[in-house]
């Protein structure tokens, strides 16, 4: 049957996907967000059983809650985080390479002696951090 009033036509994919927060997770608005081992979202962190998905649209407070008691709009695309330091400092030199996730605001060269979960690719490197492609 045709339509004949304006209809919500549910969209899975595109630019922003919801996933269940972690139990006893706070995540802020603008982190770089992960999904654990069971598919919860979760603030980036040195791990490696991460899977970085993108940026958090909003705070997702779980703090006393159980797994999915709350949930968090996570947005793919090129986003700023800030750079490492030293060996694990990012440069122009490395735009296409593999960034990986030191916390939920850090990104870095290198999986620090494999402890660390791939973030995304490096799109970009300026003076305020650097961009990774989710």
């Amino acid at each position: 049957m045709a339509l004949s009033a304006d209809r919500n036509t549910p969209l899975k994919g595109g630019d922003i996907r919801q996933f269940d927060v972690a139990a006893d997770t706070k995540i802020y608005a603008g982190a770089l967000v992960c999904l654990n081992a069971a598919g919860a979202a979760v603030p980036g962190a040195v791990a490696t059983t991460l899977t970085a998905v993108g940026r958090a649209e909003a705070p997702a407070d779980n703090t006393g809650g159980a797994a999915g008691d709350k949930r968090v709009d996570v947005r793919k695309g090129i986003f700023r985080f800030n750079n490492s330091a030293a060996a694990d400092e990012i440069g122009a030199e490395d735009i296409g390479a593999t960034a990986y996730v030191v916390d939920d605001e850090t990104v870095a060269l290198t999986n620090g002696t494999n402890t660390r979960s791939a973030a995304g690719t490096i799109y970009d490197v300026d003076a305020q951090g650097v961009w990774i492609e989710f």
